[in-house]
């Protein structure tokens, strides 16, 4: 992006500003030109609110750029991901060779996973949290080391790093973590990483660090300008609205990245590539889908509220909430009524996770769920 995502945050008055919307009402609907813009899905049921992807998007930058090279479909696209990789790179303060472009932020999981942590090795992680990666090396003969959430529902970093031993080849962090959408103190997580990463790999899954209200609040690339033996994962499937493109990438010092390199088995496309590169430059739509996730996830909470339902303090795309029941009969319940809501998380059975959608899309599921629980 031209203007950094902090440099934004500083200046903008939006969190403060919508802090009081509470319904669609106050919220209005979108303009024509933002219709043209910035791309929302349109209104179908069943309303699909259970895998956290952005309503909004490719934007009409994006769409564009991926029209105006679409002759390079007959090329591989190796030959193209120079420009990316660099401003990517740009982006996160490193040189071109701390960067591995991925298929989605999941292929660098499943690559990571199988890179550090085979046969009889070990990684650890916190549950629930999001799988991919330990899901994947277990298919390759690897064992997860699972600690389970602290009374607060956060990593228990403490008890994570007690189990840190020699077979333990990397630790695995979701900050914001998923389903949970919960942030680790900032100061308390970079002295984590630092530690830990003396002892071994640690993995740190970024998906949602967009969404992190604190425009101070650190990535762990700041450990990997420093040599550590830190990975981060970045995707542009969220805040840029490109689930479906499936680009993503890592960050790590150049002979991990070199490694990780090595091991890319889809490789991005040449499509994917020219909408990464008119995304990061696409400000505006950055703006539009921040702003829009908060007036949407307020709207939640408010729901929420109204029915005295327990939930999580969010820095995500979606709202982890107490469902006093299982969450797979709620699931029936919200299906029946035309909407997707997310899959259970065990051991929390009875918590369910709702994504953010368009407006009117929140606005019909908090119809629902008041009628549900009334």
């Amino acid at each position: 992006m031209s203007l950094s995502r902090r440099e934004w945050l500083k200046s903008a008055s939006l969190f403060s500003g919508l802090a009081v919307l509470t319904g669609a009402a106050s919220i209005g609907k979108l303009s024509a030109e933002e219709v043209r813009k910035f791309n929302p899905r349109p209104f179908n049921t069943p309303v699909r609110l259970g895998s956290n992807e952005n309503p909004y998007g490719p934007s009409a930058i994006v769409r564009k750029a991926m029209l105006d090279n679409f002759d390079l479909g007959c090329r591989y696209p190796w030959a193209y991901n120079g420009p990316l990789r660099e401003m990517v790179a740009k982006r996160e303060g490193v040189s071109p060779d701390h960067i591995v472009l991925v298929a989605g932020s999941t292929e660098g999981l499943k690559i990571t996973g199988i890179t550090f942590a085979g046969k009889g090795e070990e990684i650890i992680s916190g549950l629930p949290t999001f799988l991919s990666m330990m899901e994947y090396a277990k298919i390759w003969g690897a064992d997860i080391n699972w600690v389970p959430l602290d009374k607060n529902m956060d990593y228990d970093l403490e008890e994570i790093e007690k189990r840190v031993s020699p077979k333990t080849k990397l630790v695995f962090l979701c900050n914001p973590n998923n389903p949970t959408g919960k942030l680790l103190p900032a100061q308390k997580v970079m002295d984590f990483c630092d530690k830990v990463s003396e002892k071994t790999m640690v993995f740190s899954d970024e998906a949602y660090y967009d969404y992190i209200e604190d425009p101070n609040y650190p990535s762990m690339v700041e450990l990997v300008k420093k040599g550590k033996n830190v990975i981060v994962s970045r995707t542009l499937s969220k805040v840029y609205g490109l689930a479906g493109i499936r680009l993503g990438y890592l960050v790590a010092k150049p002979e991990i990245a070199a490694k990780l390199n090595d091991r890319v088995v889809a490789n991005t496309n040449v499509m994917a590539i020219e909408a990464g590169k008119a995304a990061l430059k696409d400000d505006e739509f950055y703006r539009f889908s921040l702003q829009k996730n908060l007036e949407a996830r307020k709207m939640i909470e408010s729901t929420l509220d109204q029915l005295g339902l327990e939930y999580l303090p969010s820095q995500a795309n979606f709202v982890f909430f107490h469902a006093k029941q299982d969450v797979r009969k709620l699931a029936e319940k919200m299906s029946a009524k035309g909407i997707i809501i997310g899959r259970p998380f065990p051991p929390f059975d009875d918590w369910c996770r709702i994504s953010t959608g368009t407006i009117e899309e929140v606005a019909f599921f908090n119809k629902a769920l008041m009628e549900t629980f009334a």
